[in-house]
């Protein structure tokens, strides 16, 4: 049976067979949230015509409007998205092609800029253009002759112009906001050899105390926790993806030994890198 034409019956068993899985927001099921098979995919949420999620209403004076939530594997945020109008888009991190490595890069930075999610506002010229691309992904996910090559084409699409609505968000912010996404990408491209904050401030050409006062205020961590953060998040990826032991994996991540890695992993988490694989294969 192709890839695709078994979509529709994998997704009656859960997320865990299926790729892609796209939902109006009414109709998705509740069992969805409670899904195991959640940790290993990107979302979307779309709110359309709604209050963000994220705030308080009588806190904020924001009005109702379209809001593109992106949350990245591993970090399934309860977003109680009971009640609201919009669309749940979910797809597998190995469904896209990562031969295309600007892309791939860039689609990693839109989704764990913020940390747990990332919310982008959208104004009407930019919901009316991403409503144009998904009516096409939509059409494609429940036709019965589906065609990978098609919904993969489609998806990518979406997300390249989720991907220019992000850079937009941030170069019309002020300097300090351009100053944490030009945090962001230093920390993709060097976390794994460069771990003290003074390495990021310098290369932005501010101290260390400036850079982690501009981090806690738009971010509310400083550079060390935004740091390890990403460590950790690389070190649950290794351990539920790859073969590697746990070893290998304190290696990979440039811990000089298994015990520190762990007390790390522990220090930051809470839990033993030893019990988080046991807890991941019993899922």
């Amino acid at each position: 049976m192709p890839y695709l034409c078994k979509m529709q019956e994998d997704q009656k068993a859960g997320l865990t067979k299926s790729p892609i899985y796209i939902r109006n927001l009414a109709n998705c099921p509740p069992s969805y949230l409670s899904d195991p098979g959640r940790k290993d995919y990107f979302e979307i949420v779309w709110l359309q015509d709604e209050l963000p999620l994220h705030v308080v209403r009588e806190d904020q004076n924001i009005n109702s409007g379209d809001w593109i939530y992106l949350i990245p594997p591993y970090r399934v945020h309860q977003l109680n998205k009971a009640g609201k109008k919009g669309i749940l888009l979910s797809f597998k991190r190995d469904f896209l092609d990562d031969a295309d490595t600007e892309f791939y890069l860039d689609l990693f930075k839109i989704f764990n800029i913020q940390g747990e999610f990332s919310c982008l506002p959208l104004n009407g010229e930019q919901a009316s253009a991403l409503e144009k691309v998904y009516e096409l992904l939509e059409a494609e996910y429940q036709d019965a002759t589906q065609s990978v090559l098609i919904v993969k084409a489609v998806l990518k699409v979406f997300l390249l112009k989720l991907i220019r609505v992000k850079e937009n968000v941030f170069t019309t912010q002020d300097i300090n906001q351009k100053r944490v996404y030009e945090f962001m990408i230093l920390l993709e491209e060097n976390y794994l050899t460069k771990r003290s904050a003074e390495f990021y401030g310098d290369r932005l050409g501010i101290s260390m105390k400036r850079l982690n006062q501009i981090l806690k205020e738009k971010l509310d961590k400083t550079g060390m926790q935004l740091i390890h953060d990403r460590v950790i998040l690389e070190a649950k990826r290794k351990i539920m993806h790859s073969d590697s032991t746990l070893k290998e994996i304190a290696y990979e991540l440039g811990f000089t030994d298994r015990p520190y890695f762990s007390r790390f992993f522990k220090k930051q988490t809470g839990t033993s890198p030893e019990d988080f694989q046991h807890s991941t294969q019993h899922n």
